[in-house]
């Protein structure tokens, strides 16, 4: 399976675990989601997804917004980065 793709599975469980906590919870999750944000994507987008993910995590409520998940189709998908994939091409 692809880096990219793995990503993207991560932080599809990374924001249903979000998602699922309560409020006394969201105080342990919202730094360990901002350090997990920052770990998995480098350089200024991982420094301002992690303070994002940090903020939504530790405002009550907000709980719903998939950061990870908007974080990864932002950069795959808005930005194509995608150094590691190789160019296939088919003859149709």
């Amino acid at each position: 399976m692809n880096k990219k793709y793995k990503k993207l599975i991560l932080s599809i469980i990374f924001d249903a675990i979000g998602m699922a906590t309560i409020l006394p919870f969201d105080l342990i999750w919202a730094p360990i989601s901002g350090y997990l944000m920052t770990r998995m994507y480098k350089g200024n987008l991982g420094k301002a997804a992690g303070v994002i993910s940090f903020l939504e995590e530790i405002i009550p409520f907000s709980d719903v917004i998939p950061t990870f998940t908007i974080i990864w189709f932002y950069k795959y998908v808005i930005k194509k980065e995608d150094k590691n994939e190789e160019t296939v091409i088919i003859d149709i």
